[in-house]
């Protein structure tokens, strides 16, 4: 077909970026928030038609002038929508075309001032606006006061568009350059040209690494205070997200010079103008070597140091007597809940009933749930109140349906406030308890412990359970392992397999896994543990594919979607995560509808997670739900999470991801009916026995591994997983040698 017949359908058949300019007709929809827009343009030759377009704009009026740069796309509801990557204000080039533009693109105009605004200045009047605003008071009805006003107004307008272009410009997603105008307002232009650092402190989703990107386009130089400042600071957070408190201040200094290509010294003068300041936090190495000096962010710092008091406080607290004989109510329990616990659990019983902090450690099948269970009935019967929580609102759920009493988030334990980003019980207002359990502890880090801890009242009896060899928590710190490290808490570890459990093939491949054996495994899914040989990456994904879609279904009755979880170690490569979720997203939903989103397609019907705690919605990190709704016009959807239905704006949306396979890390607190590793060697820089076994114990029925058995192997001896950088255990052990007063 002639392009020249039909321009508008040749661009359509391209995926390669054109252009066009046009004045607006109508705006069919627009979102002040993400600035998402649908709006109907009527453009010049040679299309010469209205089409509509979606772009990411401040509210346009009627008659706008812009010239679009994007690809035209056919929906199949819609119709062909062309979808603006980037526009620009076009300015009217004729006397009527300026009139029209100035009665609505200005506020302070109306359209009989306009008019005579431009009989003054004709076709100059833009130009005068911008550069010699002052002869605006040459019009009649024009004097200082609103010469001014319409200068502001039409600069503030302009600097909106040129900031957002701009900040497309710089590789920012429209949504989140939306953030920026929407959090700055008029300044949004200034800060990113003159300090665009603050927006990795300031706007969620922009880190170090794209601020500075825009500093470098805008000229700042290498080596400019802020930027130094910034990048330490980035430095000790991406430190965080690892999971350490803190970094040693050579190790600090070492990382943010090679991040920031700068020298070491001028890393280290800035790391002491950032303590000077008190932006960072030092603590002195007791051996007094300067470069082992504890380097924290100041909000760790006080966590982790008030942690440890408030630890020892409870700890040390007198114990409010329970008025009942604890080896009288264990053997009540025992009769009536026909159960009988090793002297283990009982010795745990007996500690909660005396002592006011007690750790309860084990592997899958040690009894950790009955023996919380007998310690809340001790309780209850007691007439005791009873504050059961866990880290996420899945593990809390499996808390309540194993105990059969409510056990909630600690979050919502805590009554977090969104709004203002704190929590409604503290030491002020206390949580009112006799006993607070809270499961799932590995995965608590130190300043959600922090929070939990001021509001306990000392007096109040504190059990902390969880599986210590498990993978730490995602966030700062290794508050299980300190604690129990330390001597300021009892602490019964759980390690004989009891119940039905003892010949689940899972549950005793476990506990060889975390002893350094290799696990004893079917190789035809005849059993509840499989390993599949394989040593090519490629055959490997092949299987990961056939298994999910095939094979378990057919032998086993699974649900690709609902019952079968691919864990992997990384996201990167052939068998990480992204990878994984592209192909399998093909294979278990062909037919779903796509949306194409900024990292990567959705499909309605997908399986997706939540990867951030968002506390107004109530959905946490690692949730994972099933895509059910989502409005193309606005970006908003709709996901199942079983128990409810969750409505997302498109701010909210960027924190979901297509997750029919997840990293091991995001597997934490949850259960799965069946569990699929892939395992090779590409994946060796992650490999190690916490998180194998990890893995492993995230599933309920069956497990298969596939790929190869070296790595595995690798992975089941490598004991040596990363140090976390956390002082929490030294100050316990302090702390519990000299306690402090509640």
């Amino acid at each position: 077909m002639d392009s020249r017949e039909n321009p508008k359908r040749e661009i359509g058949a391209t995926r390669t970026l054109q252009n066009f300019s046009g004045a607006v007709e109508h705006v069919k929809f627009h979102h002040s928030q993400t600035l998402y827009t649908v709006l109907r343009v009527r453009a010049k030759a040679p299309l010469d038609s209205s089409v509509t377009v979606i772009a990411h704009m401040p509210m346009p009026r009627t008659g706008d002038l812009f010239r679009f740069t994007g690809t035209w796309e056919t929906h199949p509801v819609y119709g062909e929508q062309f979808h603006a990557l980037s526009y620009e204000a076009a300015p009217p080039v004729t006397v009527e075309g300026i009139r029209a533009y100035l009665a609505s693109e200005v506020e302070e105009i109306g359209p009989g001032l306009a008019g005579r605004v431009v009989e003054a200045f004709g076709l100059d009047t833009l130009r005068v606006i911008e550069e010699a605003p002052e002869r605006l008071e040459s019009v009649p009805g024009i004097g200082p006061k609103r010469a001014r006003a319409i200068t502001s107004a039409w600069g503030s307008r302009r600097a909106t568009h040129d900031v957002l272009v701009f900040l497309y410009s710089q590789g920012l997603s429209p949504a989140l350059a939306a953030r920026v105008v929407n959090h700055y307002g008029d300044r949004a232009a200034e800060v990113v040209r003159t300090d665009p650092y603050r927006l990795a402190l300031d706007i969620p989703g922009v880190g170090f690494l794209t601020a500075d990107r825009i500093a470098m386009n805008t000229g700042i130089p290498r080596d400019a205070p802020e930027r130094l400042k910034a990048g330490v600071l980035y430095t000790l957070e991406a430190a965080a997200a690892r999971g350490h408190a803190f970094l040693p201040r050579r190790a600090l200094c070492h990382e943010a010079a090679r991040l920031l290509n700068v020298d070491a010294h001028a890393a280290e003068a800035t790391c002491d103008s950032l303590g000077e300041a008190l932006l960072v936090a030092m603590e002195p190495d007791p051996g007094g070597s300067r470069g082992k000096d504890a380097v924290y962010l100041p909000g760790i710092l006080n966590a982790e140091r008030e942690a440890a008091r408030l630890l020892a406080c409870i700890a040390h607290a007198p114990k409010r007597p329970l008025g009942i004989d604890p080896s009288t109510a264990v053997a009540w329990m025992e009769a009536s809940r026909g159960v009988s616990l090793s002297e283990r659990q009982r010795q745990a019983v007996r500690m909660a009933a005396t002592r006011t902090c007690l750790v309860l450690t084990g592997g899958p099948g040690t009894g950790k749930t009955s023996t919380i269970t007998a310690i809340i009935h001790l309780f209850d019967r007691a007439g005791a109140r009873i504050a059961l929580c866990a880290p996420t609102g899945r593990a809390a759920r499996r808390m309540s349906e194993a105990t059969r009493f409510e056990a909630s988030t600690i979050h919502r334990l805590l009554e977090y406030n969104p709004g203002s980003s704190t929590f409604l019980k503290n030491e002020n207002r206390p949580i009112e308890a006799d006993l607070v359990v809270v499961d799932e502890c590995s995965m608590v880090d130190i300043t959600l412990m922090h929070h939990l801890l001021k509001a306990v009242r000392p007096g109040t009896t504190l059990v902390l359970v969880g599986d210590v060899d498990q993978l730490p928590s995602v966030g700062p710190g290794d508050c299980l392992r300190d604690v129990i490290s330390s001597v300021v808490a009892e602490v019964v570890r759980l390690d004989t397999i009891y119940r039905q459990e003892k010949t689940s093939g899972i549950v005793d491949n476990c506990h060889r896994i975390n002893k350094g054996a290799m696990p004893v495994v079917s190789t035809d899914l005849s059993g509840d543990f499989t390993f599949v040989p394989e040593e090519d990456p490629e055959r490997i994904l092949g299987l990961v594919v056939e298994h999910v879609t095939s094979r378990l279904p057919s032998m086993h009755g699974l649900d690709p979607l609902s019952d079968i979880q691919v864990l992997s170690p990384m996201h990167k490569g052939v068998l990480g995560v992204d990878n994984l979720n592209a192909v399998l997203q093909r294979a278990v939903n062909p037919s779903g509808r796509p949306f194409k989103k900024r990292h990567g397609e959705f499909r309605l019907g997908d399986k997706v997670m939540q990867t951030r705690n968002n506390y107004e919605l109530e959905v946490f990190n690692g949730d994972i739900g099933r895509l059910v709704d989502m409005d193309e016009r606005d970006g908003s959807c709709t996901v199942d999470f079983e128990d409810r239905l969750v409505a997302y704006s498109q701010a909210d949306a960027l924190d979901l991801v297509v997750a029919y396979a997840t990293t091991i890390h995001k597997a934490q607190g949850s259960e799965y009916p069946c569990v699929v590793m892939p395992v090779h060697t590409q994946h060796a820089l992650m490999l190690a026995r916490n998180l194998i076994y990890t893995a492993v114990s995230r599933a309920r029925k069956i497990v298969v591994t596939i790929g190869s058995e070296r790595a595995l192997r690798y992975g089941i001896e490598n004991t040596r997983s990363s140090r976390r950088y956390t002082l929490l255990a030294r100050r316990l052990a302090q702390e519990a040698s000299s306690p402090a007063t509640p």
